[in-house]
């Protein structure tokens, strides 16, 4: 009889402690109701059975409740949503800097001031206040310009320094979890609970999440797998260390596709373990596209916007004179091999070179094919329309200049290949004039001038006018030397046809004429440039829905690339390559003398007046608004855009095509800020469903508190009886 009460004695009191835990377990959920990442632990009891008999209740292990489907897609979607909400922050400052096309600071705006300040002046082409507000005007293009340029860059500096922080808070949150895995799998050894030691982990793979784009699975041990979508391991028994070295700064020019900025790397970045591209969600993947996308996109677009505003102004420009004309002029063209390099006047047209005097009166007047066939003048055997050598044009110039009353006057090249001329004349003032013909008082057309850049024979471009040709009365400069070329946009999957390469520049040819086979990608062009071009670097940049092949000099030279033209090669001319538009936008200025004088912006151009002298002559009028109407008709005429920053090859007008540009930056930013609303949206039908799940629910609580507590209340009954039962039985013994 004493044995029988002994084993209810025991079993009564295995349910005590049973219920007891139990009653421990729910003051601890209740407890963490509002606790972040908690889940709620579940009491799991036993029967104990001895020998085949059952001998009360024992705790078993608790466990978590949760569901890892739904864990699983909430980490999905949330790194998404990260992603998202990086760009938008990113996105509403982009819109501060670009503003509306209706604003009064928006870029299309003070194009269009401009355009008005042009049209004011052909009004009013001697007005002293009309010529201070045109350069005004065109100051504050240059200006708005260039600050955005400083803006987007700073803004990409801003981002890499983003993903620096980023990856150091990623590397911490590794080690954590590989810190978590080694303790749960010791408890699970010792059999020891590890649901608290779980539900840290957890929190810590979801902020993990957040930053990038992960995979886990769980081992039987309790060990926690962590790698990337891509399947790059990042947690499996140790953690590995990820890094990335910020930029100081960045420009126009610094590209992670080039190399300029440093990648994500996993290990030791000497063994190339770079996984910047594979990165697909998580704020990671929103700082990445950022720094290397959207931005560069937006640099792409302004700086072709600044190069067709800086062509288009500057080849009428060039076409006409301020009043009485120059007395110095530094062109823009950079000229690596003026003795070699040449050109040729086409289509019969000519150029007259004239000097004037201060009231804007003919003190003596030529034709460029005359002094260059004319033997006083170094020439005579000369071809009548060339080909001539670049400096065999600058030297005749000044051979005739010198011997017109300007004797001290030159015709030279800077150190940096620039035609530079200067009369050094205070009476006398310099202006050309194309003509369609030799003969005085043709009829005035550009001249067409065809350049052979490697002195091969053949044409290797065709310029229209022969002072844009050199550039020598630009109303825009930017200062920038032909170190680097680029392609236009070209499609990922570009093909070449067959060709023979040149790379020249001051010294010469570079490493001798570089074979390309047909079918070879931009790629392998790219690579054998930096295999056997010495001095040069090259590299493919993603712009917009295509890529560039861009060509750089390592110490900063200018240089050229052609190709036999006249073994019928197409592939420089297939590929649109051209000194690189890049940084143009951050370089744009007014040229500095007409800031000083805005009085020597072109108005007017030279007039043939064959009623003056005894066969008539050319002048200069202060009154003369022809090239200015010209200036303010082209500035609202409709341009050739390339394709650019994800912006289609197009034609519009400045300001048409930089609102745009405007229209393209709300167009993305409204675009994020709806798919982030949508995935906000969704991110938080999936975290409420995920919490309903694992999260404690006061109502359960109570019902379980209840259940217990009488679940405790009846086994300690059960051993007052038990105990007035032995009680009774000592009496009877």
């Amino acid at each position: 009889m004493s044995q029988d009460l002994t084993l209810a004695l025991r079993t009564a009191h295995s349910g005590l402690l049973a219920n007891q835990a139990a009653l421990e377990t729910v003051a601890r959920n209740v407890a963490n109701v509002n606790t972040p990442g908690y889940s709620r632990k579940i009491v799991n009891l036993e029967n104990q059975v001895l020998a085949g008999d059952g001998v009360g209740v024992r705790v078993g292990e608790l466990t978590r409740r949760i569901d890892e489907g739904l864990i699983k897609n909430l980490r999905l979607e949330s790194g998404t949503l990260s992603a998202l909400s990086t760009k938008g922050d990113f996105h509403a400052r982009i819109q501060d800097l670009f503003g509306t096309p209706e604003s009064n600071t928006s870029l299309s705006h003070t194009l269009s001031r401009f355009q008005a300040a042009l049209e004011s002046l052909s009004l009013a082409p001697q007005g002293a206040l009309e010529r201070k507000e045109a350069v005004r005007r065109g100051e504050d293009i240059a200006f708005q310009l260039g600050g955005m340029t400083t803006a987007i860059q700073n803004l990409r500096q801003e981002a890499d320094a983003e993903i620096g922080l980023t990856v150091n808070e990623i590397n911490e949150l590794l080690s954590r979890i590989a810190d978590l895995n080694n303790k749960i799998i010791r408890n699970e050894a010792i059999v020891r609970g590890t649901t608290d030691l779980q539900d840290e982990r957890d929190k810590v793979v979801d902020r993990l999440s957040e930053l990038i784009d992960i995979r886990v699975f769980k081992r039987g041990d309790g060990d926690l797998v962590v790698h990337t979508a891509g399947g790059t391991t990042l947690v499996d028994n140790v953690a590995v260390t990820l890094s990335h070295i910020s930029a100081a700064n960045a420009a126009a020019t610094s590209t992670y596709a080039e190399g300029n900025i440093d990648g994500i790397f996993i290990g030791d970045p000497a063994l190339g373990h770079d996984i910047t591209n594979a990165i697909r969600s998580g704020q990671l993947s929103g700082l990445i596209e950022m720094r290397d996308a959207t931005l560069p996109n937006l640099q792409s677009t302004i700086d072709e916007l600044a190069a067709e505003v800086r062509d288009g102004v500057n080849r009428i420009h060039n076409r006409g004179v301020a009043f009485p004309g120059l007395r110095q002029a530094t062109g823009s063209r950079v000229f690596v091999e003026p003795n070699t390099q040449t050109m040729t006047l086409a289509n019969g047209g000519d150029v007259t070179l004239a000097l004037f005097d201060a009231a804007g009166d003919q003190a003596a007047a030529t034709t460029l094919e005359t002094v260059m066939q004319s033997a006083a003048f170094g020439g005579g055997a000369q071809p009548a329309n060339g080909p001539w050598t670049i400096t065999e044009v600058a030297a005749t110039i000044e051979d005739w200049l010198r011997a017109n009353g300007a004797a001290a006057a030159t015709a030279a090249f800077d150190v940096d290949g620039r035609l530079e001329i200067n009369l050094n004349a205070p009476s006398l003032n310099l202006a050309f004039v194309d003509e369609a013909a030799t003969a005085s008082g043709s009829v005035a057309q550009d001249a067409v001038v065809r350049f052979d850049a490697d002195g091969d024979g053949a044409v290797d471009e065709t310029v229209a006018g022969f002072s844009y040709f050199f550039s020598l009365n630009d109303l825009f400069t930017d200062g920038l030397a032909d170190n680097i070329h680029e392609t236009n946009v070209v499609g990922a999957g570009f093909t070449a046809s067959a060709a023979t390469l040149t790379f020249r520049n001051a010294a010469g040819i570079l490493g001798g004429p570089l074979a390309i086979a047909a079918g070879d990608s931009l790629a392998d062009i790219a690579a054998a440039i930096n295999t056997t071009i010495p001095g040069l670097t090259a590299g493919i940049v993603p712009d917009g829905n295509g890529v560039r092949l861009r060509i750089s000099s390592d110490d900063g030279a200018s240089f050229t690339a052609t190709q036999d033209v006249g073994g019928g090669d197409t592939l420089l001319t297939d590929l649109g390559i051209h000194s690189a538009d890049v940084r143009v936008a951050g370089a744009l200025a007014v040229r500095a003398d007409i800031v000083a004088s805005p009085e020597r912006i072109s108005r007017g151009t030279v007039q043939w007046d064959p009623d003056l002298g005894t066969a008539g002559a050319y002048f200069v009028s202060v009154g003369d608004d022809t090239v200015i109407r010209q200036l303010a008709a082209a500035s609202g005429d409709v341009n050739g855009f390339d394709g650019a920053g994800g912006v289609d090859a197009t034609t519009a007008t400045f300001s048409g095509y930089a609102a745009r540009i405007i229209g393209e930056v709300s167009a993305q930013a409204e675009l994020n800020e709806s798919r982030a609303s949508f995935q906000g949206g969704l991110v938080e039908s999936l975290r409420f469903k995920s919490d309903s799940v694992r999260g404690v629910n006061l109502d359960e609580e109570m019902g379980d508190l209840i259940l217990y507590e009488q679940a405790y209340a009846a086994a300690a009954r059960v051993i007052s009886v038990i105990q007035n039962m032995f009680e009774a039985l000592e009496r009877a013994v």
